[in-house]
């Protein structure tokens, strides 16, 4: 598992006074601030003290030790900011939607593999995973009850019951 996640990204500045906003890739701006570290490489280089995080319209304006005016707000901009995974508190049966990529999808019922989760998106109220099938063609799965039976990340799987047809290729007519 990755050491170090990728939290927000820098989008621009906001102010005069060094604030920066940045998309968050991460749940919300509250998440955020429980780090008071933030690192500028994936391997937790570069480490910068978060001091202020405050939620602005979909994405969050921070400030950053340091960084007190326009111009080092500026130099900021297009940088990817990372947190420390030892840093986060997630409560019991929480994971971080990274843990997922990777993992084996595998029928709970037959043991059957069907792939590999590439990508993992939230659209609406439920995670859509993409998945990688063992043909190479891509398969969308809700993770959601029934079809989702067990997450078992530290062994990197992810046991399912689709239903009938959920991996099948596409048959002619199936699409418009």
């Amino acid at each position: 598992m990755k050491q170090y996640l990728e939290a927000c990204k820098a989008v621009t500045t906001h102010g005069v006074m060094g604030e920066i906003k940045v998309e968050l890739w991460c749940d919300d701006a509250a998440f955020l601030s429980r780090f008071k570290t933030l690192y500028r490489t994936p391997e937790g280089g570069n480490p910068i003290g978060l001091k202020k995080v405050r939620a602005h319209k979909n994405m969050a304006l921070i400030t950053l030790d340091g960084v007190t005016d326009m111009d080092a707000a500026r130099a900021m901009v297009g940088q990817v900011f990372y947190i420390n995974r030892k840093d986060a508190k997630l409560p019991k049966g929480h994971y971080f939607k990274v843990d997922l990529l990777g993992c084996s999808v595998v029928d709970a019922d037959t043991g059957r593999v069907y792939g590999t989760i590439e990508k993992v998106d939230t659209p609406a109220a439920q995670d859509i995973y993409t998945i990688r099938c063992e043909d190479n063609s891509v398969a969308l799965f809700p993770a959601v009850k029934p079809f989702l039976v067990e997450l078992q990340l530290e062994e990197q799987k992810v046991l399912i019951r689709p239903i009938e047809g959920m991996f099948s290729p596409a048959q002619d007519g199936d699409r418009e």
